[in-house]
């Protein structure tokens, strides 16, 4: 496998919407890096892949949902870069359009039910799986930990760098949507104390995010609940934002993640926590693909 030296650069881009009322946003365009290994999932995977070709695996095998945007990446990934791609999927087999493109990516599937995918967490969960394919490396769930928080770090300098064409010296924080954390935690890692990085939870309590990120950095971030009911529950109040700020901005969102996170941010401006003339950093985390989730 690999090495893989690809690391595409996303443009930061101010954004201009009305209710920002004076708080300046720019948006790092993690969407637009490529048509199909789109968003953060490409970075949270270099270092794993990176462990793989390490070991001298051939491939990767990892775990996710039927709208999972990050075997949605790997899949993709495998295909370009021409190695073989396993996922196991949480519930009972369904033809998403994300599963859809996964076969045709030719990632091979394995459905666990849903016990079997929240057994994903036991000590021994990956011995069956490493006997039938030895040569697969396993990647946890939405390419988490330490290693994949690494290899989010990349992202700070890709924003410092462009500061100058927004015409900012510097920036006060950094806002983002957290599905596992990982993105959030590399963010901090990176920042080393300079900006703090708040994480807009697409997901409730119970999925751990808190966890994730206090297992690999303490403190420099702060955590709320954009979760709007519980994981992939849209509601009309977020189905109209999405489709206003597309109409306002030009900026295309998804229900699962962005479009939670950046209106969590509007009613944190409105609530006053940010004041006036606050410079913030909103990464779009990508998954555009999850969008198809709102006709399947």
């Amino acid at each position: 496998m690999g090495p893989f030296d690809w690391l595409p650069r996303a443009p930061l881009e101010p954004l201009q919407l009305d209710w920002l009322s004076g708080v300046e946003v720019a948006v790092l365009r993690l969407d637009l890096i490529d048509p199909l290994i789109s968003g953060n999932k490409w970075f949270k995977l270099t270092g794993h892949l990176a462990q793989a070709r390490q070991a001298g695996a051939t491939g990767i095998i990892s775990l996710g949902g039927a709208y999972s945007n990050h075997l949605h990446a790997l899949a993709a990934a495998g295909k370009r870069f021409d190695f073989p791609t396993v996922g196991l999927l949480r519930g009972h087999p369904q033809d998403t359009s994300t599963v859809l493109d996964l076969k045709a990516f030719g990632m091979q599937l394995h459905w666990l039910g849903y016990g079997g995918y929240r057994a994903r967490h036991e000590p021994d969960f990956w011995l069956p799986w490493r006997e039938r394919y030895p040569h697969l490396h396993p990647v946890p769930e939405g390419g988490g930990g330490m290693t994949g928080a690494l290899g989010c770090g990349v992202l700070v300098e890709q924003v410092r760098m462009q500061l100058h064409t927004l015409g900012w010296a510097d920036y006060d924080a950094w806002w983002l949507a957290a599905g596992t954390g990982t993105t959030l935690a590399g963010l901090v890692l990176a920042e080393a104390g300079a900006h703090p990085v708040y994480g807009a939870m697409a997901v409730p309590d119970d999925h751990g995010v808190a966890q994730n990120v206090r297992a690999i950095v303490q403190g420099g971030y702060e955590l709320l609940d954009a979760s709007r009911g519980g994981f992939a529950k849209v509601d009309p109040q977020l189905l109209a934002f999405i489709d206003t700020t597309g109409q306002a901005s030009g900026l295309l969102l998804e229900p699962l993640y962005t479009g939670k996170a950046l209106l969590a941010l509007k009613q944190q401006i409105e609530a006053g926590v940010f004041a006036p003339g606050t410079r913030l950093v909103f990464v779009h985390t990508g998954g555009l693909q999850g969008r198809r989730g709102l006709v399947d």
